[in-house]
């Protein structure tokens, strides 16, 4: 299946939780339209058990299910794509073994990451942190500049990173963005639909104004 990703606005990424499908259903209910798994502490038989729950799930809801970093894991789970980062493998090594028809997202933190990105088959690109963020810890935020010099650069989805919440909506927007990831915002919000839910309408607002 080839997924269309330049309507998609709210990317997921979560690690595994005890409840993982609950979790996801209730964001995706909510608005999320791409999902993740990001998982940095489990083995790879858990990461391996969750993503192939998750994929189903996934099918059934109606959105692409990526897995972050690792290939052998993206083909076991059956996985819509992979999303790798600067130290991972190649997006062409990636799309060799995935297919024409996977999604394959990079990472980039800077423009001439940015920039050999987008000379490969890469089928968006995530810029950011822009603010820095305790799921990124260690890298400094990118700043708006960085955000606007990616968007300008290309037509290719751009998914911006770091610190993405409604009431942050609004800022990025007017920078540009339309494509969002989110993490916190939702994997620690009591009820994820109302949270994921309210991101959207700040979209939305956006969009009307």
């Amino acid at each position: 299946m080839t997924w269309d990703l330049s309507g998609r606005r709210l990317y997921l990424c979560t690690p595994i939780r005890d409840d993982l499908l609950d979790f996801v259903a209730s964001c995706v209910s909510g608005g999320v339209d791409i999902v993740q798994l990001r998982e940095k502490h489990a083995d790879a038989d858990a990461i391996e058990i969750a993503g192939t729950k998750l994929k189903a799930l996934c099918s059934d809801l109606g959105v692409p299910f990526i897995m972050n970093d690792a290939l052998d894991l993206a083909l076991a789970t059956n996985a819509d794509g992979i999303h790798v980062g600067q130290d991972d493998l190649s997006v062409d090594a990636c799309r060799s073994a995935l297919g024409s028809d996977a999604i394959i997202g990079l990472s980039t933190h800077e423009t001439k990451e940015f920039d050999a990105g987008l000379v490969t088959s890469a089928s968006y690109l995530s810029a950011g942190p822009v603010i820095a963020t305790p799921t990124k810890p260690g890298r400094p935020g990118t700043g708006e500049a960085y955000v606007s010099y990616a968007l300008s650069t290309t037509d290719r989805p751009v998914f911006i990173t770091g610190g993405v919440n409604a009431a942050g909506v609004a800022p990025l927007y007017g920078l540009g963005v339309r494509h969002f990831v989110v993490v916190r915002a939702l994997t620690e919000s009591s009820d994820p639909q109302a949270s994921a839910r309210a991101i959207i309408d700040a979209i939305k607002r956006c969009e009307d104004a």
